[in-house]
C-alpha cells in the first residue's frame, strides 16, 4: 500500500473496486484548514472522468501495470489472440477490453494491452487505422456546397460515415475512438 506522497499523474490505483489511472493530482493547503490532496482520474472500465478528495497520507491501493505492445493473430470466441513480437508468448485478451473499436481492427494489428499481475485489465487499439472501402452507394452529384456525408462498409464489416467522392477500393484513415473519417490514403 502507499500513500497519498506516492501519487502522481499516470498512476494506476484501485478506487471504488474499479481500476483508474491519474489525470490530474494536486496538493493544496487551503488558509487555515488541513492539506489535502485533490485527483482527476480515468475509470478504465468505463472511460468516465471522476474527482476525489484525500487527506494527507491517507493510504491508496496502487496497482503496478505493465504495458505491452502486441500483436493481434485472430479471434478465438470471446478473445483475441495476441502475441508479444519479442518473446512470441500468446495471450488471450477479452474483447470487451477494446470497446467498439473491436469493429475496425484487423489481424497483423499492434496493439496496446495493459496487464496486473499477469491479467489483462484494459487494452486499446491503434489510435489510426487504414482500411480499404468494401461498399458504398454512388454519390448524387450537385451537393458539393457543403460537407455531404454518405455510409460505407469497410473490410472489417463496420459501417462508417464518408464524404461522397470516397468509392469502393478507396483506402480510408478512421480514428479508432471516434470512428470518424480522416482522409484518403495516397498511394
Amino acid at each position: 500500500m502507499a500513500t497519498t506522497s506516492d501519487i502522481s499523474i499516470g498512476t494506476y490505483i484501485r478506487f471504488n473496486d474499479d481500476i483508474c489511472q491519474m489525470v490530474e493530482w494536486q496538493h493544496r493547503t487551503p488558509g487555515n484548514l488541513r492539506a489535502f490532496y485533490q485527483g482527476r482520474m480515468r475509470n478504465l472500465r468505463t472511460g468516465k472522468l471522476n474527482e476525489h478528495r484525500w487527506r494527507s497520507g491517507e493510504v491508496i491501493e496502487v496497482l503496478r501495470v505493465e504495458i505491452h505492445e502486441l500483436q493481434y493473430l485472430y479471434r478465438e470466441g470471446d478473445n483475441l489472440v495476441c502475441m508479444d513480437p519479442t518473446s512470441f508468448e500468446q495471450f488471450h485478451i477479452p474483447v470487451e477490453l477494446f470497446g467498439d473499436a473491436i469493429g475496425l481492427m484487423k489481424e497483423e494489428m499492434t496493439v496496446q494491452v495493459g496487464f496486473e499481475s499477469d491479467m489483462p485489465i484494459f487494452a486499446s487499439p491503434p489510435k489510426v487505422v487504414e482500411l480499404e472501402v468494401t461498399y458504398t452507394e454512388t454519390a448524387v452529384k450537385g451537393d458539393t456546397s457543403n460537407k455531404v456525408m454518405k455510409a460505407a462498409t469497410v473490410e472489417t464489416g463496420a459501417e462508417i460515415q464518408v464524404p461522397s467522392f470516397v468509392e469502393i477500393g478507396t483506402v480510408v484513415r478512421i480514428d479508432t475512438e471516434t470512428r470518424a473519417y480522416m482522409d484518403r490514403v495516397k498511394k
